[in-house]
């Protein structure tokens, strides 16, 4: 296990009974960029149970965040979501993953599209500088079946614009459109749904989508990046990867 340390558990917050984050010391020679996710898990009878999990903190905190849900039949998730302070959890020292800025052109719009737990790896490029400095608005759209899903808001309507850091990239670049598929909400609907009937671009009063100016991030359940990745071919975006940046990019190591 020489490619993996022992780390700490600082908090855990249960979001709901299927959703909950938590956060872990991190080791000094751990590095990362935002948007990338590391291997994490759990010694059960002296074997590893392990996982890849996007980072949610940023790439400059000095511990790791991580956001998951509870699958019952999933023997790590099952148990994670029992952890409290203090208990140990394993974590790699290697990170990786295509959701990074540098694998994007260039362009005028960043749209950064998660469902449910997939939202953690854009909390991380939210909070990375370079992330504005690349791109005029900054578009995270998060959607979930529950309102109460809808985890973060706070953080990022509330305290990442008053951060002595980041404030004044996000106040003035940041959009935020959360958006629930099962219970009343002011934005309703599928995000692949919104995009194509035009809706989310009058709520944003941004122009529709176009391989010329927008990039788009794309993590969450197989449906949403099965279906984003069609609608974005169909408008002629170029996926993106390591070496060869273009319009979008998706993760599927998570």
């Amino acid at each position: 296990m020489s490619n993996f340390s022992q780390e700490s558990v600082l908090s855990v917050h249960h979001w709901t009974d299927n959703l909950f984050s938590f956060t872990t010391t991190r080791n000094p020679s751990f590095s990362f960029r935002s948007g990338e996710f590391t291997t994490i898990g759990l010694n059960v009878d002296e074997k590893p149970l392990l996982r890849a999990y996007g980072l949610a903190s940023a790439r400059y905190e000095d511990r790791l965040e991580f956001v998951s849900t509870r699958e019952p039949n999933d023997p790590l998730t099952s148990r994670l979501q029992h952890l409290k302070e203090g208990d140990k959890i394993t974590v790699s020292r290697k990170a990786t993953g295509t959701l990074v800025i540098d694998n994007l052109e260039d362009g005028r719009n960043l749209y950064l599209i998660g469902t449910g737990a997939g939202l953690a790896p854009f909390l991380s490029v939210i909070k990375d500088p370079e992330t504005y400095l690349r791109f005029g608005n900054v578009v995270l759209l998060h959607s979930c079946r529950r309102v109460a899903e809808l985890a973060y808001g706070e953080m990022i309507t509330e305290k990442l614009p008053s951060d002595e850091l980041l404030g004044d990239f996000v106040r003035y670049q940041l959009i935020y459109y959360p958006t629930v598929t099962r219970d009343p909400f002011r934005n309703r609907g599928r995000i692949t749904d919104l995009i194509a009937s035009g809706k989310l671009f009058s709520d944003l009063e941004l122009p529709e989508l176009e391989p010329q100016h927008d990039r788009v991030m794309i993590c969450g359940s197989p449906a949403l990046v099965r279906d984003t990745r069609e609608l974005l071919v169909g408008r002629d975006f170029v996926e993106g990867s390591h070496g060869k940046p273009a319009q979008f990019v998706v993760e599927n190591g998570v």
